[in-house]
Parts: structure tokens; sequence; C-alpha cells
């Protein structure tokens, strides 16, 4: 299975694909989709559901993960975040009809490191653990890679436990030995 990570931003969105089959987790790729802040923000939504949709049809994956919103200081950044990300789910919801998900920043960290305040650099300390050491270009796209991770390590927990996410009790630790570096 393939699953599409999206750390979704009106400037800049990390992406990451990673492959779960079986018990093995591979890292594929990952990337930051940029879009120019010089444009106006409802013509730069134009160019992100344009490369939201081409990135979509390289790619292929066969589900999709997303960092829930965020709480943010400025009602205004609140606003674009929420259009941003309503624009790359209508490149979405057809394709993808129940096979789209949703995580919130703790669930992800609580996943990754078994605590949902944890910050950037542990998160990167647990991707390179169990992915492989890469040279991330920001932290939007590490923080997708950590999203499509925690989206196939809550997945299989629900398959196998009961009808909840483990989140921070130790579900990284309990699969470390399902990942391949």
């Amino acid at each position: 299975m393939l699953v599409l990570g999206i750390d979704p931003g009106s400037i800049t969105s990390g992406w990451a694909l990673l492959k779960s089959e079986g018990k093995r987790i591979e890292y594929v790729g990952s990337g930051v989709l940029e879009f120019d802040k010089k444009v106006d923000f409802l013509e730069r939504l134009t160019q992100i559901k344009e490369t939201s949709d081409a990135l979509i049809n390289e790619l292929s994956p066969d589900e999709v993960a997303l960092e829930s919103l965020i709480f943010v200081k400025s009602p205004t950044s609140l606003i674009k975040l929420a259009q941003t990300r309503g624009i790359i789910l209508s490149a979405l919801v057809e394709r993808f009809r129940g096979k789209i998900f949703e995580y919130s920043p703790n669930l992800i960290k609580s996943t990754a490191v078994g605590y949902g305040h944890a910050d950037k650099v542990s998160v990167q300390k647990f991707l390179d653990m169990t992915l492989g050491k890469r040279d991330y270009k920001t932290h939007d796209e590490s923080d997708a890679v950590a999203i499509a991770l925690c989206h196939i390590l809550n997945k299989n927990s629900l398959g196998k436990k009961s009808s909840k996410p483990s989140g921070g009790k130790g579900l990284a630790a309990s699969v470390a030995h399902k990942l391949k570096a």
C-alpha cells in the first residue's frame, strides 16, 4: 500500500510517499511543493490545486493522510491554511473517497516519540532511526513523512488491537521491528 502524507501550507506544502507491505515500511520519496508568495493568495490557490493534482497523478497513492488544522495565533493565517487544505482536499475527494485520513499534530508526535508535545528534533530522530537518515529540505517535508508514518502505524494498530489508535502508549516502540531502515 502506498501512503501519501501531506503537510499543507499556503506557501510550502510537504509531501511524502511511504510503502507499507506486510510488516515492512519503506521510504519511497518526499519533497516540498513551493508556491509563489508574491502572487495574490486567490491566484496561489490555483497553483496549489494544479500542483496537488499533478503530484497525486504522478505518485498514484492508495491512501492519503493529512495533518489536521492547527492552532495559530493569527486568524488570517488560520483562514488561509483552511482554504489551502480545502483546495488540496478538493484534489483528493473524488479519487480517494474513504481513503483520506486526518491526524492531529499531537497524535503524529505521540505516535512517533510517545509524547504529543515533542519537538521537531525528536520527531526527526525517530524518522532517522526508523526510515534511515535523510536530509529533508524543510520541516514541512519531514512533517509529511511523519504524517504518512503515523497513518501506517495507527492503521496497523487498528487492525490488530482495539478500534482506537494507541497513540502515545508505545505504539512506535511496539512496531519498531516492522520498520525497514
